[in-house]
C-alpha cells in the first residue's frame, strides 16, 4: 500500500527577495516577469485584465471568487487589441470554476489562454497583500508548467532582466497604431451598446492606454470622438480641428512618457481649447504644468477609493490604478488642486486657474467600479458647450438618450 502523495506544484510566483509560492497554474503556460500589485475590486475582473494601464504588471485580486461569470466580448476595455492589453500574469485565492452568468461567452481559463496571460491559483492572497502593504510592490516572475517541471535557470533570468516600471515607458505598446474615430455610446439593459448618430461635439482623444468605457462616456455627452497615438504630435491634433482634447489614461513611468508627451500638452494648453486628463494624462498634465510625479509606495488599484471633491466638498467612491502620483507639494502657483484620496490624502485632480485645463488621478468611467464621478465628463464638454455658447448641462443629470 502506497501513502498519500501531494500533486507537485504547476504554477510558481517568485517574488524578488526570493519568497517563492506555488500553486496550481492556470491560464497561459510559460513565464512572464513584471511588478506585482493587488486589487481589491470585488467585480469586474474581465475589465481589469484588459485595462491598459495594467501593462507590466502582474495583478493579485483580493476578492477570492474570480471567474464565477466568465467572459464576455463586451467586457473588454482595451481598444487595441493587437496590444491585448499588457497585463504580465493573474494571481488567485480559489480555482476558476464554471461561469453562471446570461452574459457569459467563456470560461475565464480558456480566456486567459487566448490573451496569453499567465496565472495561479491556490495563493494566500491575503498574505501576499499584507506583504505588499508593508514592503511595496515588487517584481516577480509567474510560470505556469503542467508538469511541474519548470526552468528554474531561465525564470531567475526573467526576474533579474525585469527593469521594474520606474523609467519605463509603456504608452508606445499599448496605443493605437493608427488614427480612427469612435461613436459607440453605454450600454443599456437588453440593447447592448449605442451609437452616436448626431454629434454635438468633436473631441480629439490621445491614447496613451485609452479605455473603451472612457471613450463612450464622451460619446454619451454627444461628442464624436477622434482617437490619435500616444506620439502624435500637437500639429496632429490641431489637424482634426477639435472642439476639446483628451489625455487618456495609461501604463508606466509617466516621467518616461512624458518626454514626448509633455511638450505636445504645452503647446496644446497654448491653444485655450478645453482639456481633460485621467490617471496617465493627469500625471503627464502635471507634468506638462511644472509638477513632479513619483512613484507610490504600494499604488491604489481597486473599485472602491473614496476621494473628496475639494471644490464641491463632496466624497465619492472612485475606481482607481495607479502606481505613480502627482506630487501635490510641486504644482505651481496658477494650479489648484482638486481632489485628494481619503486614503493617503494624496492628489488625485488639478485644475488651471482661469481656463478650461482639469484631469483626476482616478477613472471616472468605472469599469468595474461605482459610478458617483460620471458627472466630470459633462463638466469637461460643458467647457466646451461654454466656448460654443451653448447651454451647459447639470453635472449629474442623466446623459442623453
Amino acid at each position: 500500500m502506497t501513502g498519500w502523495q501531494q500533486s507537485p506544484a504547476t504554477a510558481l510566483l517568485i517574488l524578488a527577495d526570493g519568497t517563492r509560492l506555488e500553486g496550481r497554474g492556470i491560464g497561459a503556460i510559460g513565464h512572464a516577469a513584471g511588478e506585482v500589485c493587488f486589487n481589491t475590486a470585488m467585480t469586474g475582473y474581465q475589465e481589469v485584465l484588459t485595462d491598459p494601464s495594467y501593462a507590466g504588471q502582474i495583478v493579485t485580486f483580493t476578492f477570492p471568487h474570480i471567474g464565477n461569470v466568465g467572459t464576455n466580448d463586451e467586457d473588454i476595455e482595451t481598444v487595441n487589441m493587437a496590444a491585448l492589453s499588457g497585463v504580465r500574469g493573474v494571481v488567485l485565492k480559489a480555482g476558476i470554476t464554471n461561469p453562471s452568468n446570461y452574459r457569459a461567452a467563456e470560461k475565464l481559463d480558456a480566456w486567459l489562454k487566448k490573451r496569453n496571460i499567465v496565472g495561479i491559483a491556490g495563493i494566500d492572497t491575503r498574505a501576499l497583500t499584507a506583504q505588499i502593504r508593508e514592503h511595496g510592490m515588487p517584481n516577480g516572475v509567474i510560470a505556469h508548467e503542467p508538469t511541474g517541471m519548470f526552468d528554474e535557470g531561465s525564470i531567475a533570468a526573467e526576474l533579474k532582466a525585469f527593469p521594474g516600471l520606474e523609467g519605463l515607458d509603456l504608452a508606445k505598446e499599448v496605443t493605437t497604431a493608427q488614427t480612427y474615430h469612435w461613436d459607440q455610446t453605454g450600454w443599456q439593459w437588453d440593447k447592448g451598446y449605442g451609437k452616436l448618430d448626431k454629434p454635438d461635439f468633436h473631441i480629439v482623444a490621445i491614447d496613451y492606454g485609452a479605455k473603451r468605457n472612457i471613450l463612450r462616456c464622451l460619446a454619451d455627452q454627444g461628442a464624436k470622438v477622434t482617437v490619435v497615438p500616444a506620439t502624435a504630435t500637437a500639429a496632429d491634433v490641431l489637424s482634426h480641428n477639435p472642439d476639446g482634447i483628451f489625455l487618456s489614461n495609461g501604463p508606466g513611468d509617466p516621467a518616461a512618457t512624458g518626454k514626448y508627451a509633455v511638450p505636445v500638452i504645452q503647446k496644446l494648453m497654448e491653444t485655450g481649447k478645453p482639456i481633460f486628463g485621467i490617471c496617465l494624462g493627469h500625471q503627464l498634465l502635471g507634468l506638462a504644468l511644472g509638477g513632479t510625479t513619483s512613484k507610490m509606495h504600494q499604488g491604489h488599484h481597486g473599485a472602491n477609493h473614496p476621494v473628496k471633491d475639494l471644490t464641491t466638498g463632496k466624497v465619492e467612491i472612485t475606481s482607481m490604478n495607479h502606481g505613480f502620483a502627482v506630487d501635490k507639494a510641486s504644482l505651481p502657483a496658477g494650479v489648484t488642486e482638486t481632489h485628494i484620496s481619503l486614503f493617503d490624502q494624496s492628489n488625485a485632480g488639478l485644475s488651471v486657474e482661469g481656463k478650461p485645463i482639469f484631469s483626476v488621478q482616478y477613472h471616472p468611467e468605472a469599469s468595474p467600479g461605482p459610478r458617483d464621478s460620471h458627472y466630470l465628463f459633462t463638466r469637461f464638454l460643458n467647457h466646451v458647450r461654454t466656448q460654443k455658447g451653448m447651454e451647459q448641462r447639470p453635472e449629474h443629470a442623466a446623459p442623453a438618450a
